[in-house]
């Protein structure tokens, strides 16, 4: 009889925006004379490196390209196995870099997403690695960085990007350059010793995100201390119930709107494979908050519950996202049964908060953590 794998062994993988940067620096030591390496060191955002193998590479002219096999360790996803290509140019000796998607990679042609409309669907985070990673081999030269995956039109059709408005292709993304295991059983042996850890610091408030990105709101801009923090994948019900078991007292939900508006409506495992109702809730309160029904019309347009809490935030009813935010904590609450005290923050993808209650805000004020809503 087989046995199941150690649960102590999953194994992390990378992201899309690592498997770019790693073949966009690969690519750029060929173009610099070096000869095709197995594996190349790439820059993380957290000040980090990691090491991408890398599958080949090729020279021609001013140009050269390499090719990296996207790795999602023990938690692959559908772009687990794809082939993530750079090709890099040199134009002069002294420039910006230069980067845009080529095949397989999409194009932006709805507004609400991190990038402007007509723009490659290579996300700011993915991006700026890039950038770092060909800048450790050409410091100051104008390049060039085409990004393609040859198979990604064919698989974009199976993501939610055609939804989304991104079409061509799949998006090159990641916030911290490694996919770590989220399945159910993984997360529960990786992330509770990070709740343990929070009790053993005597901490009775808590912070709960969804991912590195709220981790990186929490720690940056409301300065709250990282023992506090704990990175909740989807599984916001769970961990709201092993939070209460081990006698935290107080949890601030803290993330993106269109994580957190899913516990607005009462959904406590977040994937969108799972629940997906963001807009409808969202449309919904803002039905009766009495919005006119030629503004829900224009904000159900919206591809993403960003794009929509922007055009909210234009149309001067911050108040609704404030009403969203406290009917999570609500909703929250009551799933634990009252053995928690929750409040919540809202934010968008630049971690500027839009939504918040006051439990949210006497909590931070409580444990002399910052408060900042600034853009």
């Amino acid at each position: 009889m087989a046995r199941d794998k150690d649960r102590h062994t999953w194994r992390e993988g990378y992201t899309t925006g690592s498997s770019a940067a790693g073949a966009a620096k690969a690519a750029s030591l060929l173009l610099r004379g070096d000869s095709i390496s197995d594996y190349v060191e790439i820059p993380l955002p957290n000040s980090a490196r990691l090491t991408i193998p890398i599958l080949g590479g090729e020279t021609s002219d001013l140009k050269a390209r390499a090719i990296v096999l996207k790795d999602g360790g023990d938690d692959a996803d559908i772009t687990h196995g794809l082939e993530i290509h750079a090709i890099v140019r040199l134009l002069s000796p002294q420039g910006e870099v230069h980067i845009r998607g080529g095949q397989g990679v999409g194009t932006v042609t709805k507004k609400g997403l991190a990038l402007s409309v007509g723009e490659s669907a290579i996300n700011p985070v993915p991006r700026r690695m890039i950038r770092e990673a060909v800048r450790e081999v050409f410091p100051e030269e104008e390049l060039e960085i085409i990004i393609e995956v040859p198979k990604g039109e064919a698989t974009a059709l199976r993501t939610l990007n055609p939804r989304l408005g991104v079409i061509g292709g799949i998006s090159i993304l990641g916030t911290s350059g490694i996919v770590r295991p989220m399945s159910e059983e993984a997360f529960k042996t990786s992330i509770l010793p990070e709740l343990d850890q929070a009790v053993a610091y005597g901490h009775k408030t808590i912070v709960l995100t969804p991912g590195h990105y709220g981790y990186r709101v929490a720690t940056e801009r409301f300065k709250v201390p990282t023992e506090a923090i704990i990175q909740m994948s989807n599984f916001v019900g769970y961990m709201l119930e092993e939070a209460a078991y081990r006698g935290i007292e107080k949890v601030i939900l803290l993330g993106h709107v269109g994580k957190l508006i899913k516990v607005s409506g009462g959904i406590f495992h977040t994937h969108n494979r799972v629940a997906d109702a963001r807009m409808e809730v969202l449309l919904a309160h803002a039905a009766l908050a009495g919005l006119n029904l030629e503004t829900l019309k224009h904000l159900s347009e919206f591809p993403t519950t960003e794009g929509a809490t922007t055009e909210l935030l234009h149309l001067g009813e911050q108040k609704l996202l404030h009403h969203l935010a406290h009917l999570a904590s609500e909703r929250a609450q009551a799933f634990t049964f009252g053995r928690l005290s929750v409040g919540t923050i809202m934010t968008l993808l630049n971690g500027q908060p839009v939504g918040w209650d006051q439990e949210a805000l006497k909590m931070v004020e409580e444990q002399g953590w910052a408060w900042s809503i600034e853009p």
